[in-house]
């Protein structure tokens, strides 16, 4: 994630631990933090709930009910409205500064767009769509990504309809994060969840046979619907289809096996349920921007150095 030559120019550098430069509008503020020091036990807190993400750097988050957690380039974290955070900041120095963004987005806004989501979007077995858990650290996928970096543009930007661009960036981005959360949920259901949801079920069925051959035909049945209907209520819960889950907890389960240095990339892949190794290597790639032996010497080379 980068940020525009606009911010650069318009910034003010007044000091060297968490510097704040922030940007207004109806609804919603971006704040961009620096730190260009060492530094521990930093107190921050906003009124309104809070999107939180890394552009550069690594923070050590302290939060209420929660272990002391790194929080690098690529994470967000969504924060309850005043809610304290106590952040150290272990490897900022001027030649590499920490850099992060925190967005305030109006709770009333927030309500808004999840009612929207309730008419428009319904989940299946009456579930309401409803706030995001507390302090939910996530990895943005590439979807989320690509509107964070959208947005760090359009705050620095000198247009007149920036509101306008904004807002309907925003509302993508909250619909796109409830439904990060709500795939969590499924994943992290309890048995009685799995067996009063449907896609509770279906999501815990393919947790457990990943190994196996898997067809739509078959977590179908498992839904009790049918394999379109399955697809289209899947997609709009989770914000990916039922396929696309499927591959990505493949090659979650692979990164896992692959921390084993002694295990061999065949052994992984069928492990995993795959019967092709350049289809594979090529999903692989595209999750984690490595090979998987590439993945394995990089992870078993950082253990070994730890």
């Amino acid at each position: 994630m980068y940020l525009s030559e606009n911010f650069y120019h318009q910034r003010k550098l007044e000091t060297l631990v968490e510097n704040q430069t922030t940007y207004e509008l109806d609804n919603v503020a971006m704040h961009i933090f620096e730190t260009h020091e060492r530094a521990e036990n930093i107190l921050l807190r906003f009124d309104q709930p809070v999107l939180a993400s890394m552009i550069s750097g690594k923070k050590i988050m302290h939060l209420r009910n929660k272990e002391a957690f790194g929080f690098h380039p690529g994470e967000s974290l969504i924060m309850p409205a005043r809610e304290v955070m106590c952040i150290d900041f272990p490897e900022a120095r001027s030649a590499d500064p920490t850099r992060c963004l925190a967005m305030a987005i109006e709770e009333d806004r927030i309500r808004q767009i999840i009612e929207m989501m309730n008419d428009k979007m319904p989940q299946s077995d009456h579930v309401e769509w409803s706030h995001l858990n507390d302090n939910f650290h996530f990895t943005n996928d590439q979807g989320i990504y690509q509107i964070i970096q959208r947005l760090l543009f359009l705050f620095t930007e000198n247009h007149p309809s920036k509101a306008f661009f904004v807002d309907n960036m925003l509302v993508e981005l909250i619909v796109r994060i409830l439904q990060t959360n709500q795939r969590q949920i499924h994943v992290n259901a309890c048995s009685d969840q799995v067996n009063n949801n449907r896609i509770s079920a279906v999501v815990n069925y393919i947790l457990t046979n990943l190994d196996k051959p898997l067809t739509i035909e078959e977590l179908g049945a498992i839904a009790h619907m049918s394999t379109s209907n399955l697809h289209r209520v899947f997609k709009n819960e989770m914000g990916i289809s039922p396929v696309n889950f499927v591959n990505i907890e493949r090659i979650r389960k692979a990164m896992e096996l692959l921390r084993d240095p002694q295990i061999s990339i065949k052994e992984v892949y069928l492990l995993c349920g795959f019967q092709n190794r350049s289809y594979f290597n090529r999903l692989f790639r595209k999750v984690s921007s490595l090979s998987p032996n590439e993945y394995q010497v990089r992870m078993n080379s950082t253990l070994i150095i730890a």
